[in-house]
C-alpha cells in the first residue's frame, strides 16, 4: 500500500495536489499556507472528499473506487464534475485508466504528465503552476480534458 500512497482511491494523483506539494517542498510561508498533506492513503478516513462518506473505503473493502459495484457513485461524480470544471482533470477517467493499465503504470503516466517541461519540476494541478520554476501551465488543458 505504501508504494501506492499517492494514488488516491478517488482517482486523484496526490503528487500534483497543492497540499501534498506544499509539504513535500516546504513552501508554506512562500504560498501563504499553514498545513500540508502526506497523501490520501496516509490520512486514511480524513480524506477530504470520498473516503469519509464511503463505507467500502472506510472498511478497506476496496482500494480504488473503480472496484465498487456503485462506480461511479454520486459523491465521486460530483467531485469529478468539480475537478473537470476547475482543473480540467477527470477522476473517473483517471480511475478507468488505472484499472486498465494498473496502478504502477498509471503513477508513472501521472508523474510524467505533471513534470514541468521547462525544469522537470512538479506541476500543481490546483494552481496550474510548476512549484519549482513558477511556469504557469495545466497539462490537462493541453490534453483537451474539459
Amino acid at each position: 500500500m505504501v508504494k501506492n500512497n499517492i494514488a488516491a482511491p478517488c482517482g486523484m494523483y496526490c503528487g500534483t495536489c497543492r497540499d501534498y506539494l506544499l509539504l513535500k517542498k516546504d513552501l508554506f510561508e512562500e504560498k501563504g499556507r499553514k498545513s500540508g498533506c502526506t497523501g490520501c492513503r496516509i490520512r486514511n478516513k480524513k480524506c477530504a472528499f470520498i473516503r469519509r462518506d464511503c463505507p467500502a473505503l472506510r472498511k478497506n473493502d476496496i482500494e480504488f473506487c473503480f472496484e465498487c459495484d456503485k462506480f461511479p457513485c454520486l459523491n465521486l461524480t460530483n467531485l469529478d464534475n468539480r475537478y473537470k470544471d476547475r482543473y480540467h482533470v477527470s477522476f473517473i477517467e483517471n480511475l478507468q485508466r488505472n484499472k486498465e493499465i494498473g496502478v504502477e503504470k498509471w503513477l508513472l503516466e501521472q508523474k510524467e504528465l505533471y513534470t514541468c517541461p521547462n525544469c522537470r519540476g512538479d506541476i500543481c494541478v490546483h494552481d496550474a503552476e510548476c512549484y519549482d520554476c513558477g511556469k504557469k501551465l495545466n497539462p490537462n488543458k493541453m490534453r483537451g480534458i474539459s
